[in-house]
């Protein structure tokens, strides 16, 4: 596979696992974006990086679906951020989309295994 495609289609993987993974980073506790993208690349050993441009979007896609709640908080000494949550909705999203990605997971690891 060319680098070009090889690209392409590392984009197609995150594009489809990004909001799984937003989910799961903003579990625990609240995030703002920044810190979202770089937990992230820290918990994925930097193999998976996610630009500010491309989460922003699908903050505001999954707020508009219920499974997060935004607030803005000024903290001390620095500008204003908007911190995520998540809602009941989005738990039960959330159990969802990690059910699905480890069926997902084991379907492609059982077509992909060497024989």
């Amino acid at each position: 596979m060319s680098s070009s495609k090889s690209q392409a289609f590392d984009r197609e993987l995150k594009k489809g696992s990004g909001e799984l993974l937003i989910l799961s980073v903003i579990d625990a506790q609240r995030r703002h974006g920044y810190d979202i993208g770089k937990l992230i690349e820290q918990r994925s050993g930097g193999a998976l990086r996610f630009n500010l441009a491309s989460i922003y979007p699908l903050l505001s896609r999954l707020e508009k679906c219920g499974y997060i709640k935004g607030r803005w908080v000024i903290e001390v000494g620095r500008r204003r951020r908007r911190f995520y949550r998540l809602t009941s909705q989005g738990r039960g999203a959330l159990v969802a989309r990690r059910q699905a990605w480890r069926v997902f997971v084991a379907a492609v690891n059982r077509i992909t295994k060497g024989q």
